[in-house]
């Protein structure tokens, strides 16, 4: 594992960002593994100011997300396809064809989550996946259990996830309780696993998940396992390491 220590979060974003560019640019046809939620927000802003410069082409480029919520469409301001439409996909040169989330309104989410794993079965591997980390550990949303999730699978959210979750909505009982996330097997398939972390809250779950025992009930401590992972986060979130 090789871990940067950044002075705070818009350092954090410019190396998160600058690993992404580097693999877009090393391999123009790689298969990234995208994230949501507020932590990669500035390494998307970055990368889009990236291809506006010339220094970027995501025209070969194909994209595999990690999850989305049941119930929302893509047009919903809290659904994962708008938020990568409107934080990256719409501001470079990706074909729309190649960009892949699951479908939240699939009216079998199960089924949907065996078409999506079809999906990536196809890509795959995945290049290098970008993840952020829960409070409770979780990677996408792979909530702590008494095992791990193999593929993408339709998960119960924690009420932990929830309401950290809440501040995107109008209140907490607007937040999905459910989601299709893609599984632990699958995430561990990644060539290359980038983890991003940013703030002092995020400190004690960093420690536990990688100096901890490797367990279902912290998720992401099984990126232990995994012989590629770049661990990025600022001073604060890795200060208990």
């Amino acid at each position: 594992m090789r871990i940067y220590v950044t002075e705070d979060y818009n350092a954090m974003s410019r190396r998160v960002a600058s690993i992404l560019a580097a693999q877009v640019i090393l391999k123009p046809d790689c298969v990234l593994g995208l994230a949501t939620g507020s932590t990669p927000v500035g390494a998307y802003k970055l990368l889009a100011e990236g291809y506006k410069k010339g220094d970027l082409d995501f025209s070969q480029v194909r994209s595999i997300n990690l999850d989305e919520y049941v119930g929302l469409a893509p047009t919903h301001d809290q659904s994962y396809r708008y938020f990568m439409q409107s934080n990256l996909f719409d501001h470079v040169n990706i074909n729309p064809d190649n960009t892949n989330v699951p479908n939240g309104l699939a009216a079998d989410p199960a089924e949907e989550c065996r078409r999506y794993n079809q999906v990536i079965r196809t890509l795959g591997p995945i290049d290098i996946q970008l993840l952020g980390m829960g409070h409770n550990g979780h990677i996408g949303f792979n909530e702590p259990a008494d095992a791990f999730a193999l593929e993408t699978n339709l998960v119960n959210l924690a009420e932990s996830t929830i309401q950290a979750n809440a501040r995107f909505f109008a209140s907490a009982d607007e937040v999905p309780r459910q989601a299709m996330t893609m599984g632990i097997q699958t995430i561990m398939q990644a060539r290359k696993v980038l983890v991003a972390v940013s703030g002092k809250d995020k400190a004690a779950i960093v420690k536990k998940a990688f100096t901890g025992p490797v367990t279902p009930q912290v998720p992401a401590s099984i990126l232990q396992m995994h012989p590629d992972v770049i661990l990025v986060g600022d001073k604060a979130a890795l200060s208990e390491l």
